[in-house]
């Protein structure tokens, strides 16, 4: 179960630096702005919570102390994808939205790499 989790977690961190690096790009280049990005953010962000809940059952494990601060990048990292969402139709954000889903993915990205090795499960 912990390799899961650990394959998540890089799955997580390698599928948002993708989509994010992609995000920043269609703010100028407009051919990369394609269905398909989309598609594949919600795929990135997705691997949030299936991350989440895979941590949760291997948290529950008998004997397994979860980290504080892994728990606390996990947990953010979930707030993160609230709030992406939210400010998605705001009229502040209208012309931006690449903009926000490429910084926001990359610091979804940043939060996944600070759990896996700044206090692992």
């Amino acid at each position: 179960m912990i390799d899961l989790h650990t394959g998540l977690g890089w799955f997580l961190i390698v599928s948002n630096a993708v989509v994010g690096v992609w995000a920043l790009a269609a703010q100028y280049v407009e051919p990369l702005r394609l269905q398909a990005m989309w598609w594949a953010i919600g795929v990135a962000q997705v691997s949030v919570f299936v991350v989440a809940i895979v941590g949760v059952l291997l948290s529950n494990e008998e004997g397994r102390v979860l980290g504080d601060f892994h728990a606390l990048y996990g947990f953010t990292t979930i707030v993160a994808v609230g709030i992406l969402y939210s400010y998605r139709t705001s009229p502040f954000i209208k012309d931006k939205q690449y903009l926000l889903y490429g910084f926001g993915s990359l610091f979804i990205m940043g939060l996944g790499i600070r759990a896996l090795y700044l206090d692992g499960i």
